[in-house]
């Protein structure tokens, strides 16, 4: 309810109560006229009219009703006006002193009571001053009593709206948190991505253009095809940057990891492929993990590796997983620079990671008569159930 609501409705009580006063007062003093119960007649009038407006502004003005009251009473005093019976309507001015009236109001109210006892044993009796003793204490201690009863609410709802606040306000830096991490681990990702595509497409043109310093000058056509080969590489790994930076790529198809490993062995990097059991659609995002795993592991076998001899890639699918294996020879004393925690290993094992899958580093010592050892990265993706 507006406050304007409020005000208006009390202001209606107190005038409906007022006419009850003056309703009241106006039999009382009929009957005292016919009975000729009221000596000095002129002053009756002037208590029902300081009762009905003490009633009347009591709830909104509650020191004003109660300041009329004690003028009331002082009236009455000095001029020996008749107690009336419409008098009792003051307990509801004492009652509003007590229930929303100021401070000074409330001890004002408090003190009326005895004033008002008073009044009413000498005019009325022993008995009378009881009577109204009790019933401007009990409209007192009510009124009293629902003001701290108010304050209590009052002070309730004000801590709710602070833990309301309090909650929104955890609510939104909750919100904020995540999305400044999903942020940021979208910027991981990206980082990795980018990572990825170039790391790999510079790895290839490097391979090619370290073959084409062995060709002969007189080959005209494979250095060519070597030139070829690095800008077609090269326009690859542009749009594939395009793809991360703009997150329009799509998730690379199982078949793709094939055509993969013929872009490396097209730069001149010899490569063995080993498929074991039925390949089978990924889901687009593990597709692109897989994709983007073989694709870091081929870029550190083409760092890495000993040209000597051909890199070993095994691609076996079961109904659980797809498993990558990268076996490249390196020299025996680089093998064990290579399984550190370098950023594009980091990389894979976040990636992977992201998608319950895992990757396992180890090296393969030489065998007896061997001039290079074996770096073996292996990646497990889980595969599952396109939706369709």
């Amino acid at each position: 309810m507006s406050v304007l609501s409020v005000e208006r409705r009390d202001w209606i009580i107190g005038v409906l109560l007022a006419v009850l006063v003056v309703i009241g007062g106006l039999v009382q003093v009929v009957i005292g006229i016919h009975d000729n119960l009221f000596p000095n007649r002129g002053t009756v009038v002037p208590v029902v009219v300081m009762t009905a407006f003490a009633v009347a502004v009591g709830r909104r003005r509650p020191a004003l009703g109660l300041a009329c009251s004690w003028v009331l009473c002082g009236y009455q005093i000095v001029t020996g006006a008749p107690i009336l019976v419409v008098q009792v309507g003051l307990a509801a001015v004492l009652f509003a002193a007590a229930r929303s009236g100021a401070e000074a109001t409330v001890l004002a109210g408090l003190l009326s009571v005895p004033m008002g006892a008073l009044l009413a044993y000498l005019g009325l009796g022993t008995y009378s001053g009881f009577l109204v003793a009790a019933l401007f204490g009990v409209c007192w201690l009510a009124g009293l009593m629902l003001r701290r009863s108010a304050v209590r609410v009052r002070d309730s709802l004000a801590s709710q709206r602070v833990a309301e606040q309090d909650a929104a306000t955890a609510q939104r830096e909750s919100r904020q948190a995540r999305e400044i991490a999903q942020l940021r681990a979208e910027q991981a990702q990206l980082a990795r991505d980018v990572h990825d595509v170039v790391g790999h497409s510079l790895g290839v043109i490097v391979a090619q253009a370290e073959s084409a310093q062995f060709l002969p000058d007189t080959d005209i056509g494979a250095l060519r095809s070597s030139m070829a080969n690095i800008a077609r590489v090269a326009r690859s790994s542009l749009q594939d940057v395009r793809g991360v930076l703009t997150a329009s790529a799509s998730g690379a198809e199982a078949g793709e990891l094939h055509t993969l490993i013929e872009t490396v062995r097209a730069s001149g990097y010899a490569i063995t492929v080993e498929n074991l059991g039925t390949a089978r659609a990924l889901a687009p995002d593990l597709a692109t993990v897989a994709y983007r795993t073989l694709q870091e592991m081929l870029t550190n076998a083409i760092r890495h590796g000993s040209r000597g001899a051909p890199a070993r890639v095994e691609l076996c699918w079961s109904t659980d997983e797809l498993r990558i294996e990268v076996v490249n020879p390196v020299e025996p004393g680089a093998a064990d620079s290579l399984g550190g925690s370098g950023r594009g290993l980091d990389g894979m094992r976040q990636r992977l990671e992201s998608v319950g899958g895992r990757l396992e580093i180890r090296h393969d010592p030489a065998e007896a008569g061997a001039s290079t050892a074996s770096f073996v990265a292996a990646a497990a993706v889980p595969v599952r159930r396109m939706i369709l």
